[in-house]
């Protein structure tokens, strides 16, 4: 139950799930998450850690830089979950403008932006 409870707790804020939403997507640095978000790296940091505790994504720190993705061993609900939001998400404008920024974004990213930050 505990579990079940801190997966609920972690998909209840609209940050989060934007975030989750980016994820579907594939692997991301943080700093594109906050390029794409516009909001600070601490935010953008605490909400992943969230995440990550309740088992729904990923992270793997290269350099000074934190990329996540989402985990590819879940439990049952959390996995139940992600595919729920997976399909009912891109349904939201919000989701779509995040989706549409995103796809700009790395489009004319540089490979070391990154690094260079």
């Amino acid at each position: 139950m505990k579990e079940t409870v801190q997966i609920f707790k972690a998909l209840s804020e609209e940050i989060r799930l934007r975030i989750l939403a980016l994820l579907f997507h594939g692997e991301l640095c943080v700093c594109d998450l906050m390029e794409v978000l516009e909001m600070p790296q601490s935010t953008i940091s605490r909400h992943l850690a969230y995440l990550r505790n309740a088992g729904l994504v990923s992270g793997e720190r290269r350099g000074k830089w934190m990329y996540y993705r989402l985990a590819s061993e879940t439990g049952r609900t959390a996995r139940v979950q992600l595919e729920l939001l997976a399909e009912n998400l891109p349904q939201l404008s919000v989701i779509n403008q995040d989706r549409r920024r995103l796809v700009t974004y790395l489009a004319g990213k540089d490979e070391a932006s990154c690094t260079d930050k």
